[in-house]
């Protein structure tokens, strides 16, 4: 332990590393491990790879395994690169990737990403699901799920996804089937139905906003807080939401619904992963990525 003790680890850490056979050695390395990068689909060109690597003043390593991977020398940053500001590359590393590639996500897919913040994953997955299906990001911090919203508004990936502020493991909402324009529209209108959900925005009304602080600040308060409703936080415009009453986006879905109407694929935090008995399945198909 004197040996490991020159890491500069916290003694309780070491002896957790200890009690469970980890080498702390392991965390000298960080000055060596490459930092990784993912290519927007689409949008780098073999000629933009050439700027970017004029940019980093260093090549890019392609990694064969993940596609539009590439690893670059940890001292690069490249959160001022040109290429980076404009949405054409993300900073991710290669276990977030290899974590939504064991996913195997396809077009069409309805995605259910708990502990989604900060959206590196996230993103992957809605490049994945091209222009069917949906993603649902869940974390239980408000605050993270926000720089999350922040992404997909960034890179343009929010259309079919819905972040709620919630705890993945009572999370039980089933994704929302994309409605006809007839249905979000003159039907519910006829229907006298005016709580319907409308495009988002981020400019909410004044007492909408006071309502959701006086709610929050309620659960705060309590000392065993109940369950509450998720916090809608994002729905973009073909996330299902649009069209729908509250009650119609919170209700609980009932066996059958969840056979035929859950989440095909499905990816958990690790130490998360006996809820998944509770998570729902879509057709039969059911998937957890472990990262």
């Amino acid at each position: 332990m004197e040996e490991a003790s020159e890491v500069g680890l916290p003694e309780a850490f070491l002896d957790f590393l200890k009690e469970n056979g980890v080498d702390p050695s392991i965390y000298t390395t960080a000055d060596s491990t490459p930092r990784y990068i993912r290519l927007k689909p689409g949008s780098v060109s073999e000629a933009q790879i050439q700027q970017l690597e004029a940019e980093f003043k260093s090549k890019l390593e392609k990694v064969g395994w993940l596609p539009n991977f590439y690893s670059l020398p940890p001292q690069i940053h490249i959160a001022n690169s040109i290429a980076y500001k404009e949405g054409k590359i993300y900073g991710i590393d290669a276990a977030s990737g290899a974590a939504v590639s064991a996913l195997n996500v396809s077009e069409g897919d309805h995605v259910l990403d708990l502990c989604a913040a900060p959206g590196a994953k996230l993103c992957m997955m809605l490049d994945l699901i091209g222009n069917s299906g949906s993603v649902t990001g869940v974390d239980v911090a408000r605050h993270r799920l926000a720089a999350c919203r922040t992404m997909i508004q960034k890179y343009a990936l929010g259309d079919r996804c819905r972040l709620f502020v919630a705890d993945g493991t009572t999370f039980s909402l089933i994704p929302v089937m994309e409605h006809s324009d007839s249905k979000s529209g003159g039907e519910f209108a006829s229907k006298g139905k005016v709580d319907v959900f409308k495009e988002w925005t981020s400019k909410r009304p004044w007492k909408e906003r006071k309502n959701a602080k006086k709610a929050r600040e309620g659960i705060g308060s309590q000392l065993v807080p109940g369950i509450q409703d998720p916090e809608l936080i994002f729905y973009g415009r073909h996330s299902g939401v649009i069209g729908l009453s509250r009650t119609e986006l919170y209700k609980i879905a009932c066996d059958i619904e969840v056979l035929k109407c859950g989440y095909d694929k499905n990816a958990l935090m690790m130490g998360q992963l006996d809820i998944s008995k509770n998570l729902t399945i879509g057709d039969g198909k059911h998937l957890s990525a472990v990262y």
